[in-house]
């Protein structure tokens, strides 16, 4: 029988097996792992998500529809797996749509942003109810900051530096599932990085909502907090997330170009090509900005990589908006794209827009932005030909292969050994072919 009521000290001792699972950002991986901690070894044993557990614990996103869809369907997954298993739905998708979640059958738990830090806590006292209970969720994020970081991967972790956005851009609902933009001190982040630095870690991935936005909270900077964390023994490898462009200052472009930990890759949401389009999407910048941005990175570091987000069928996008885009990113030297088509968030002013583009349209805006962005894909790959560069490789193998990325974020293979894997080494990058596959060969 499903149990309902506090869990007792006779059932702890039993070590309920946990299991978590994680959508959405790499922010949601790094809450997962911290939330994880908070489970006592001694009362709780952390299992798979593919194997029977007496609880799940799924930390959700809602970027889009496909990302709720996804969310209701990982749910059901679970309790189809394990009918009588506790189940725990927290995160973005249950800060927002909480009474949606509360009404799948089987659902125990809903925990919002706020609660989803002390599961535990709110697992002992659902008090012998029969039905999901919703915690909180109604109610925006508080201006809590939660530190979290990830673990148990000995070749990367995330380690998340700001949460919230104060941008308010008018398709996005992460300001009403995060809150304001908040960050912790360097002090105690630059703690945390050496918790990751001794557990043998040796890149360190800083993750936020709006990770440029670092220190306003504080009234510290993204650049001192790289000056800092550079200067962990253990640590060789820091690589930024998402960046929005008019936050990228020459002085972080100048560390990403002299200082050998922090690697040469900036990831930069774009959405739109075309300056109307950016207008009624609210951002804080125009593409003038955008491409003054890429180029500057590109003339202080060559060989940069440098990918884009791009949003395509946004209200009030005509066929020309959409040229100008293609055009656009066409001409920029742009090393990969991630594509979206425009979602219709519940809430947001652009889901009330007038000139909705028909989704068939979106399909097709999407698919030429995605064969673009394998045009540029094999272009940045033929440019790194000849180069040398560190990689680090992964501690897993597939068909005898282990994996890895350049500092400027080309994925690499190599067959796989145990002396290679978890290991960074330079190699030699000795051809590419035409689907933008690199050769490489060791060389220390």
């Amino acid at each position: 029988m499903k149990p309902g009521g506090p869990v007792s000290s006779s059932e702890m001792n039993a070590r309920k097996k946990v299991a978590f699972y994680t959508l959405g950002c790499k922010l949601n991986f790094a809450e997962t792992s911290t939330m994880s901690r908070t489970f006592p070894e001694d009362q709780f044993e952390r299992v798979s998500p593919e194997t029977g557990a007496d609880i799940y614990v799924i930390n959700t996103c809602t970027v889009t529809d496909a990302a709720d869809r996804k969310c209701r369907q990982s749910i059901r997954k679970f309790i189809n797996r394990s009918p009588n298993a506790l189940i725990v739905v927290a995160g973005c998708y249950a800060q927002l749509r909480p009474e949606a979640v509360s009404a799948i059958p089987g659902v125990d738990l809903v925990l919002g942003n706020n609660e989803k830090f002390d599961v535990v806590k709110y697992l002992e006292s659902r008090a012998g109810e029969k039905k999901a209970v919703i915690h909180s969720c109604s109610t925006l994020p508080s201006d809590r900051f939660n530190s979290s970081f990830s673990m148990g991967d000995r070749t990367r972790a995330f380690l998340k530096v700001q949460d919230g956005c104060d941008y308010n851009c008018s398709y996005c609902t992460i300001p009403l599932a995060r809150g304001h933009s908040r960050n912790e001190s360097i002090d105690v982040l630059v703690r945390e990085a050496e918790i990751i630095a001794d557990s043998g870690t040796r890149e360190i991935i800083l993750t936020g909502v709006n990770t440029g936005d670092f220190g306003k909270s504080t009234g510290e900077s993204l650049e001192q907090l790289l000056g800092e964390l550079v200067k962990i023994p253990g640590i060789e490898r820091i690589r930024l997330s998402s960046i929005e462009p008019n936050l990228i200052t020459k002085k972080l472009i100048r560390m990403a170009a002299i200082e050998d930990k922090v690697l040469p890759h900036f990831h930069i949401p774009l959405q739109s090509g075309s300056d109307n389009v950016l207008k009624l999407m609210r951002r804080r910048y125009n593409r003038g900005l955008f491409s003054s941005k890429v180029l500057e990175i590109r003339e202080a570091i060559p060989l940069a990589g440098i990918g884009a987000d791009v949003i395509v069928g946004f209200p009030g996008e005509t066929d020309e908006d959409f040229a100008e885009t293609f055009r656009f990113i066409e001409d920029l030297p742009l090393s990969y794209l991630h594509v979206f088509n425009f979602s219709e968030r519940p809430g947001t002013p652009a889901s009330e827009m007038q000139g909705k583009v028909p989704f068939a349209e979106r399909e097709q805006r999407s698919k030429k932005l995605l064969a673009l962005s394998v045009i540029k894909h094999v272009e940045f790959a033929r440019l790194n030909v000849g180069s040398t560069s560190r990689v680090l490789f992964e501690d897993s193998s597939k068909n005898g292969m282990t994996g890895g990325f350049t500092e400027n974020y080309l994925r690499v293979e190599h067959p796989w050994s145990e002396g290679l894997s978890g290991t960074i080494r330079s190699v030699r990058i000795t051809g590419s072919d035409d689907k933008g596959n690199l050769k490489i060969e060791l060389t220390g």
